[in-house]
Order: C-alpha cells, then structure tokens, then sequence
C-alpha cells in the first residue's frame, strides 16, 4: 500500500516547522518520522497526535496513493 503524507509535509511547511520540530511536539519518535518520510503506515495513535496538536483530520495529513499502488502491483505480475 502507497501511502503520502503530503498533507502532513505542507502543513509543517505553512506553519514554519521543520520534522524535528514536530517530534518535540508531539513526543512521536525518530523512527516514526522516518516511517512518514518513507511513505509507511504509521499507527492511529501518531496520527491522532498530530492532528491534536494542528487541530486537523487525518485525512489532512495522509492519503491512499491508488496509482501508485496499481503500479506497483503490475509490476509484480510482470505487466507494465
């Protein structure tokens, strides 16, 4: 699954904030950022705290990239 936190990474842009600044935040730990930056699913938990601390949805932050998951999965089968 192709998951993007564009959502997230604009928001910290609009606010001026760099990801550390949303790790001391939020308590949410170095290797979960790296997960976000990577594109891989994170718990409710993290999200539920980002969204506190931006007053925000969760689908502000995050979505199902489809495309992207097809193409992965075409490629897997050997079809482009």
């Amino acid at each position: 699954m192709a998951i993007s936190y564009n959502g997230l990474w604009k928001i910290l842009i609009d606010n001026g904030m760099k990801k550390g600044d949303l790790k001391r935040r939020t308590g949410i730990s170095s290797g979960t950022i790296a997960k976000m930056t990577n594109g891989e699913a994170v718990t409710l938990t993290v999200l539920e705290k980002i969204c506190n601390e931006f007053n925000c949805d969760i689908g502000d932050l995050v979505e199902i990239d489809t495309f992207k998951e097809k193409k992965v999965g075409e490629e897997k089968d050997g079809k482009r």
